[in-house]
């Protein structure tokens, strides 16, 4: 699995035949119906740019998208948040984070072990109490779009913006930060259980 991760960082349009090629080619014996199993396990598809770890939910309001062609010059002007998949030695978490747009600092992030929305309420909430943004951008994942969550934000008059549907990249700077976390901390341990992933990405 952390194979498969690692190569999906590095080229998220591959499908389990061609995930199956590169790992055949290291010297793995894999058929791609093992390597799609890996894949539905981990919440990976060729399909968007992007692990599925945040879904649409079709009943929950879906704003627009705030930051095409705005120029972003200071800090707390926009944050950004996102879930990613973190792989231990037996199993998985999820990692929430917000981050500013335009420092790139995190000011907030969270653990689970489930992908409801509890972690990121929890994350947003410690956010908000240091400081506020104007923007609020996430993708369109329930978790998101949830009453709960965006109800907080209108609480404190932040505008809500959401990616289309499928755009990766108009989160690119919170995906650069999965990129370099990943690789210069996940990649490097097996962690063996929730409290020392937490540990050692906290020191990270």
């Amino acid at each position: 699995m952390n194979l498969i991760d690692q190569q999906f960082m590095k080229t998220p349009f591959y499908g389990s035949p061609r995930m199956s090629w590169v790992l055949r080619k290291r010297g793995y014996a894999v058929n791609h119906k093992r390597v799609a199993r890996l894949m539905q396990l981990m919440g990976i598809s060729a399909i968007y740019p992007k692990p599925h770890t945040s879904q649409p939910n079709p009943e929950h309001k879906i704003y627009p998208y705030l930051l095409r062609n705005l120029a972003i010059t200071y800090p707390n002007q926009v944050w950004c948040a996102d879930i990613t998949y973190i792989r231990m030695a037996r199993g998985f978490l999820y990692l929430f984070a917000i981050l500013d747009w335009y420092s790139r600092y995190v000011i907030a992030w969270e653990l689970s072990n489930t992908l409801d929305n509890a972690f990121c309420l929890d994350g947003l909430k410690s956010a908000l109490t240091k400081v506020k943004p104007e923007i609020f951008n996430t993708d369109q994942g329930s978790q998101f779009s949830s009453a709960t969550f965006t109800k907080v934000l209108s609480e404190n008059n932040i505008q809500i913006s959401m990616d289309g549907r499928g755009r990766a990249y108009d989160n690119i700077f919170i995906e650069r930060l999965w990129r370099t976390v990943k690789y210069e901390e996940v990649y490097l341990h097996d962690y063996q259980n929730g409290l020392e992933a937490y540990r050692r990405l906290d020191k990270y």
